[in-house]
């Protein structure tokens, strides 16, 4: 099949590279346009264009579909089917009913629950034991489409939303070559979604990561997880911001104030929540590195220190 792939972070380069690699023809790459990155705020490709011009590929970067001159180009390309995941670029009818197959879109959650931006975080902070991958045929609502085919992934304990984007970007391009030859032939069963059991996953903010110290170590604890690697759990302590990357629940029992230091060990920092005790492993004070419970015991203890928001 000529296939146009559109996507534009590293999830979506798993799928983009299988495709490439295959007996099908990537014949156009849409991406979103460069943006400011790094101290010097100078424009940066991201990781799909790159890859696509290394093998030669048409990129183009429209800002979005309103112009006519936009969609027939892309129309130009007489592709059998559009590959969509995780490109941020809303598409009208025009551009759906553009290849001959139409629009699949590679999904980062179990559809229907999930609808929307962030579902792999917010996944973990409902504290939901599986996610996975959906193949959905793409239609003119949020992710409304009719399914084509699921794969599962679990989440457990130890579940990051790092952790858990780089085991479905791999099991993104593999649901998606091993649908391929079914879709091509149009012998998948598409099957609707039951819109009463759907959710949706808003985009993160910044201010979300605000730990709330009078929460239970339980959701404090989601919290950290599905927000590694942004915006990062955070909190004040003496004045200054400090960044929360991992951490545990710990059976010590609560004998201090919510956000109140009892403990700091080699194996973590101690802190008292609203229920329950937080086993803080991994942190980061501003303008310091990334460091672990035991080695910042070598140069501060933060016992009887306090957390707080502000």
């Amino acid at each position: 099949m000529k296939i146009i792939y559109a996507g534009t972070p590293e999830f979506a380069l798993p799928a983009l590279q299988a495709l490439i690699e295959s007996d099908h023809e990537v014949v156009a790459v849409y991406t979103q346009p460069d943006r400011p990155a790094g101290r010097g705020r100078k424009l940066q490709p991201g990781p799909i264009k790159v890859n696509a011009l290394r093998f030669a590929i048409p990129v183009l970067q429209p800002e979005n579909f309103k112009d006519p001159d936009q969609v027939k180009q892309l129309q130009s390309f007489s592709a059998d089917l559009m590959v969509v995941a995780a490109y941020g670029i809303l598409l009208p009818r025009a551009i759906l009913d553009a290849p001959r197959l139409g629009c699949i879109n590679i999904h980062a959650s179990l559809l229907p629950r999930w609808r929307g931006a962030a579902p792999i975080q917010r996944a973990i902070l409902a504290g939901d034991s599986e996610s996975g991958i959906t193949l959905m045929q793409m239609d003119a609502g949020l992710d409304t489409g009719k399914m084509l085919a699921q794969e599962r992934v679990p989440i457990d304990h130890n579940t990051t939303a790092a952790s858990l984007h780089d085991e479905l970007k791999e099991c993104g391009a593999r649901l998606l070559m091993n649908s391929l030859d079914a879709i091509e032939k149009r012998t998948i069963q598409a099957v609707p979604q039951n819109n009463a059991h759907a959710s949706y996953a808003p985009k993160l903010s910044k201010q979300e990561a605000l730990i709330n110290w009078s929460s239970a170590a339980v959701d404090i604890h989601k919290e950290i997880r599905a927000f590694n690697p942004w915006p990062v759990s955070f909190s004040y302590c003496g004045g200054q911001s400090v960044k929360l990357w991992s951490a545990d629940c710990s059976n010590l029992d609560c004998s201090g104030l919510p956000g109140q230091v009892i403990q700091h060990t080699p194996q973590g920092i101690y802190v008292c929540c609203g229920k329950g005790v937080l086993m803080v492993t991994e942190i980061q004070f501003a303008g310091k590195k990334r460091t672990t419970a035991g080695q910042l015991l070598n140069g501060r203890n933060l016992l009887h220190e306090k957390f707080s928001d502000a």
